[in-house]
Order: structure tokens, then C-alpha cells, then sequence
């Protein structure tokens, strides 16, 4: 074969592998994209019966193909989301609870429509404040400060991993709580006399260390949801810097934005 036209072959060769891939990407993207749209559906409760329709009527209603639908569900399976069931098709199986960020609630009080939060109290004690710790409460760095870790649990399942700092001259009244069985931000008013304020809130996603991993049941390396608040009195008084590792599997954080301009 003369140079150019193996040249040719070779370039029309390509060109089928480039649109192959490009036909893969598209599919991809077509099925992540729908896994979000059927997991929006599956979050709030809107399948019938916890059971999905049909590939072919998903394929329909979603105007997609039965390999973009498969490739979907499959994503959701990984989630932990669905599951396939030889005769009966795929249906729900995971579930995620709501966790509003337009709130300042405890975990008791926002999750009470759907079970019951214990607490296990892993440690708890007075530490020196870590300089972060100690800025952001506005005491001197080395003042101790009561530290709680935290396992919460909804319906015995683990859900969080929560760590507290709290200044010592509040936190001392805390020893004697019952932990196991209260939201820290009752007690916090009981003891202060006053009620919680506002709260500055940042959340990230975070791979869980072998320790969180291992006190929720988790695998190591998972994304986790870390949520770092500090909770003020209603006087401004800083008095709650928490560390939240939630589990991503189990909660589904929302919550209502206005603009202004």
C-alpha cells in the first residue's frame, strides 16, 4: 500500500476511534445528568411504591436511550440509592434525610419527623484551645475549653461524627448533662439563660480518615460532609465551634436563598 494511502487508513482510523469516544463522553455525560434528575425524584418520595418505572418508560418520559437509562441507573446503584430485583425491577432501597441550612436547629430538632438521634459521648473533657479554636471563641490561646466527640445516630444508624468546643466557664455545667439524649444547643440555653443567635456555616466534602471511617461505618476514603459552625448567643457571644463529619449516603443538605441586590 503506497505511504499516503496508509497515511489515509490510518487517519480514517482515528477519526473513528475520536467519534467513538466522543459518542462514550456523550452518553456519560447524558447519564450522569439523568441519575440527577431520577435521584431528585427518589429524594422526594416520588416514586410510588419505592419502585422505579421501567427502562423503557424512563427512556421515554427522559427521552434518552435504554443504554444512557441503564448507565443512569447504575450510577445509582453505586450510590447506594436503588437496587435491582429480578420479577419486581429496580427500586428504592437508600434513603437520604433533609437537613435544612436556613435554620439553626440541632440534629434532634431537625431530623425528629424522621426517628430518633442518640448521642454517644466518645470524649469529653477540658483541652487547651488550639489557636483556630481559641480565635474564633475570642478566649486566650492555651485557655482550656471543653471538648466533646461525638457519634450521632439516627435510628441507630450512624450518622455523624461531631467534635465541640465550648468556653469552660459554660462548657463545666455541660459535664453532668444528659448528652446521650439532648441537642448541646438546649442545653446551651438552659445554661445561658438566653437563646442561641446566629450561626456562621461552612460546608465542604472531605475524604473520611481511618478514624471517622471507622466510627461510621464507612468505607475509608468516602466523601463526608463537613459542616463547621460556630453558634453565637443572641448576645454575639461566640459559644460553639463545632466539626460535623456527616455521612454524604445518608443526608441531603437544602435550604432557601433570596437575592438582594
Amino acid at each position: 500500500m503506497p505511504s499516503t494511502d496508509r497515511i489515509r487508513d490510518h487517519a480514517g482510523q482515528g477519526a473513528t476511534t475520536v467519534a467513538a469516544r466522543a459518542r462514550r463522553r456523550l452518553r456519560a455525560d447524558q447519564a450522569r445528568q439523568l441519575a440527577d434528575l431520577l435521584r431528585h425524584q427518589i429524594l422526594s418520595g416520588g416514586f410510588d411504591g419505592g419502585t422505579l418505572p421501567h427502562e423503557s418508560v424512563l427512556a421515554t418520559d427522559y427521552r434518552a436511550s435504554r443504554n444512557t437509562v441503564r448507565q443512569a441507573l447504575d450510577l445509582l446503584r453505586a450510590e447506594g440509592l436503588v437496587a435491582r430485583h429480578p420479577g419486581v425491577g429496580t427500586v428504592v432501597v437508600g434513603q437520604k434525610y433533609p437537613h435544612g441550612l436556613d435554620r439553626l436547629m440541632g440534629l434532634a430538632e431537625t431530623l425528629h419527623e424522621h426517628g430518633t438521634v442518640t448521642n454517644e459521648v466518645r470524649t469529653m473533657g477540658p483541652a487547651p484551645a488550639p489557636h483556630p479554636v481559641a480565635q474564633r471563641l475570642k478566649v486566650a490561646p492555651g485557655t482550656d475549653v471543653l471538648c466533646i466527640e461525638r457519634l450521632r445516630r439516627l435510628n441507630g444508624l450512624p450518622l455523624s461524627l461531631d467534635l465541640t468546643y465550648i468556653p469552660l466557664d459554660i462548657g463545666t455545667a455541660l459535664l453532668g448533662a444528659d448528652l446521650e439524649n439532648t441537642d448541646v444547643f438546649r442545653l446551651l440555653e438552659t445554661i445561658t439563660g438566653q437563646g442561641l443567635g446566629h450561626a456562621e456555616i461552612t460546608l465542604e466534602a472531605v475524604n473520611a480518615d481511618a478514624h471517622s471511617a471507622a466510627v461510621l461505618e464507612a468505607p475509608r476514603g468516602a466523601a463526608v460532609l463537613m459542616l463547621e459552625r460556630l453558634t453565637h448567643l443572641a448576645d454575639g457571644r461566640p459559644v460553639d465551634l463545632e466539626f460535623i463529619r456527616f455521612r454524604g449516603d445518608r443526608i441531603t443538605m437544602s435550604g432557601q436563598l433570596r437575592r438582594s441586590l
